[in-house]
């Protein structure tokens, strides 16, 4: 049979280690918070993600007519790129408010804005990639029976690949960064948990918030990486070429060199 001494002494350890303890303690770490609120941290994840995709993948469709234009036209291309340019230098908030009267509080809000931030990176990144091919390569093209189209798209296009996701990787890095600006609309993902963390000052809420979000745009940035190596397979055997020519060089050199000893 306990005692009173003993039941108050058991409450006291029970607290003690309790998981809920981190929650009242107001932890930075609390692993309680992530049991308890794993589902909304799931969905804020999956409206990060989906306003990121759906943004970068609108800017890169309209960027890259944008970066034709510019290139087959010269005085289409200060137009263009200054154009880009005033609009990223748009504060975030004052993009926000001027397009709210036309889509209304909705996600419309923060897909364009991020759309038309993204234009000044994507279009120059695919401008540089395509005036980067050399102009042996068309006219060999050309002589080849290339049409326009088809030069475009099987020759010039595959080279400009490496510019093109370089700019694509630091549009989206970006675009993960930014998504979370719209939580003053009430469509920022996980930019939603750090806002409301912030005004309660919830430790566990904005911390693990702003962890995710380096995550989401780590992972982002190795996903296309990887899908660059996969897209550009002629690099790898490049390199691959290089060093065993290096390699070869060297065992010469040695041999080279015991041969005069």
């Amino acid at each position: 049979m306990s005692t009173p001494m003993s039941t108050v002494a058991s409450a006291y350890v029970s607290a003690a280690v309790s998981p809920h303890n981190c929650l009242r303690a107001n932890d930075w770490i609390c692993g309680e918070y992530l049991r308890s609120r794993s589902q909304e941290l799931v969905d804020a994840t999956v409206q990060h993600v989906w306003i990121t995709v759906l943004s970068v993948s609108i800017g890169l469709l309209v960027a890259f007519p944008l970066a034709l234009l510019a290139r087959q036209r010269r005085g289409a291309a200060g137009p263009v790129l200054g154009l880009t340019t005033i609009l990223y230098t748009v504060p975030s908030l004052a993009m926000f408010a001027l397009l709210t009267p036309v889509f209304g509080v909705s996600a419309a809000v923060v897909v364009t804005g991020l759309v038309l931030y993204s234009l000044t990176i994507l279009v120059r990144n695919i401008l540089a990639g395509l005036q980067a091919v050399p102009a042996e390569v068309r006219e060999a093209a050309r002589g080849m029976g290339y049409g326009p189209l088809r030069l475009l798209f099987q020759v010039e296009l595959p080279l400009a690949i490496p510019a093109l996701m370089a700019g694509l990787r630091i549009a989206t890095v970006s675009t993960v960064a930014m998504t979370t600006i719209g939580a003053v609309v009430g469509f920022g993902g996980l930019g939603n948990l750090i806002d409301s963390g912030m005004q309660g000052f919830f430790k566990a809420e904005v911390l693990t918030a702003s962890v995710l979000c380096v995550l989401l745009a780590l992972v982002a940035d190795l996903l296309l990486v990887g899908l660059q190596r996969a897209l550009t397979p002629w690099t790898r055997a490049g390199r691959t070429r290089r060093v065993r020519g290096g390699a070869g060089g060297i065992r010469r050199s040695g041999r080279e060199r015991k041969a005069v000893a």
